[in-house]
């Protein structure tokens, strides 16, 4: 009797501390991975001679998928033709905990795990530089011109410090505080928001050049508060980051409300995370114990979801591996 193969791959969420929109024009910015918030996507052998498809968007022949997946139908196609796949008939399970268009990276991270499954189905090696130039086909269908970051730190067990094209390194975070994370509960909408940072750098090169390159300032500036164990200072970079992005016209009206609500109420600072206009935002608190009530509070406020991530013990294994390069400087 045959043994049906399958394959199994696994990633997870991703929020941007700072330098988002401006990682996509040359800024640095810094990305962690969020470990508990997973997607998993399951592979099974059959032989009906088709390759179906089960998510929460859609259920039926990969073939017939909509346009809004067009990103990872072209790329499921892309690896089956690179390896003369095409003929391959399975079953492809995607589950996941991030809930879609909230700067949490879902379409990277569906990517990423959708590349490792297929790999692990067909015992193909797969090197990280590869994962992350796949990854990047579908990232370019759906967002046009992505950085590539959402990709790095969706595939990543450690924090990451990117500019594009250039660098792509570890970065240890341990810092005496916690980060919460909060979704809206307004759709972002980051290929919008992307196409309008390009539009206004046509008609204002000056000012808004100017804004992303205030960013990546702010950047390296983080990247020294996290170092220093500086929870103030990082606060205060935070609340710059958002005046910045505002300016960009990538906030919007809500997230500005609730991001100066959670000030009020005792965050360190606060700003957009993602795309922006929707989506999610974080506030720096002192310690686990302040996250949790102002988690309670923005509940109550029409936050409709929260996430708490502790920011220090670094491991000695971080540490001794702080700005070292994952995949080569030039990984895509």
């Amino acid at each position: 009797m045959k043994v049906m193969r399958s394959g199994n791959g696994v990633s997870h969420a991703k929020i941007i501390l700072i330098g988002e929109h401006a990682v996509v024009y040359g800024q640095p910015a810094i990305a962690l991975p969020l470990s508990k918030v997973k997607t998993r996507v399951h592979i099974e052998e059959t032989n009906n001679g088709k390759q179906i498809l089960h998510s929460r968007y859609f259920d039926g022949e990969l073939l017939h998928a909509p346009t809004s997946l067009a990103g990872m139908k072209h790329l499921i196609e892309h690896i089956l033709d690179e390896h003369s796949l095409t003929a391959s008939s399975f079953n492809m399970t995607i589950k996941s905990d991030l809930p879609a268009e909230r700067g949490m990276g879902s379409s990277a991270a569906t990517a990423v795990a959708v590349i490792r499954a297929l790999y692990d189905y067909f015992e193909l090696h797969l090197s990280p530089a590869k994962l992350l130039r796949l990854a990047n086909i579908a990232e370019k269908i759906i967002h046009g011109n992505p950085s590539g970051l959402d990709a790095a730190t969706s595939a990543s067990s450690h924090p990451i410090w990117m500019v594009k094209n250039k660098e792509l390194y570890t970065l240890p975070i341990n810092i005496n505080a916690s980060l919460l994370i909060c979704d809206s509960g307004i759709k972002g909408r980051t290929g919008e928001a992307v196409a309008s940072v390009k539009k206004r750098l046509e008609l204002d090169q000056h000012a808004t050049q100017t804004l992303l390159n205030k960013l990546g300032k702010l950047a390296f500036a983080a990247r020294e508060q996290i170092a220093h164990d500086d929870p103030t200072g990082l606060g205060e970079t935070f609340n710059t980051a958002q005046e910045q992005l505002a300016a960009l016209g990538v906030s919007n009206k809500q997230l500005d409300t609730l991001i100066e609500t959670s000030l009020s109420l005792g965050a360190l600072g606060s700003k957009l995370t993602g795309g922006g206009r929707g989506g999610c935002f974080i506030s720096l608190m002192k310690d686990q114990e302040e996250a949790e009530r102002l988690a309670q509070q923005l509940r109550i406020k029409g936050v409709t979801e929260t996430w708490i991530q502790p920011l220090g013990n670094a491991s000695e294994e971080e540490k001794a591996n702080a700005f070292k390069s994952i995949h080569g400087p030039r990984p895509y």
